[in-house]
């Protein structure tokens, strides 16, 4: 199945929390809090102005964001949990320079 947004929509699957910490401490999964961090798998057209016109989304496919903690609309589609929210609900872009790996 193909999920295609609409608008300034995004479709993004969350990436997986961090469940020990740097020193070492296991955090059981009913603790954890839910990734704030995703991976944009499909993206809308873009945003209507109000003279008009269309203005291009600038998180575009494959990119990973940033976005709150209870931002968006969480969905199952085959099987998985994605979720769907607005170009405004994104934080940031994560940027790795070439030495860093994702």
């Amino acid at each position: 199945m193909t999920l295609k947004p609409l608008y300034d929509r995004l479709v993004v699957r969350r990436l997986e929390a961090e469940t020990i910490t740097k020193s070492g401490i296991i955090i059981p999964d009913k603790s954890a809090e839910k990734p704030t961090q995703g991976e944009v798998i499909a993206v809308g057209d873009g945003e209507i102005t109000s003279a008009g016109e269309l203005r291009v989304l600038q998180v575009k496919k494959n990119d990973r964001i940033l976005f709150g903690q209870y931002a968006g609309t969480s969905v199952k589609i085959d099987g998985e949990d994605l979720l769907i929210l607005k170009e405004s609900d994104v934080l940031a872009i994560v940027e790795f320079d070439q030495s860093e790996e994702k």
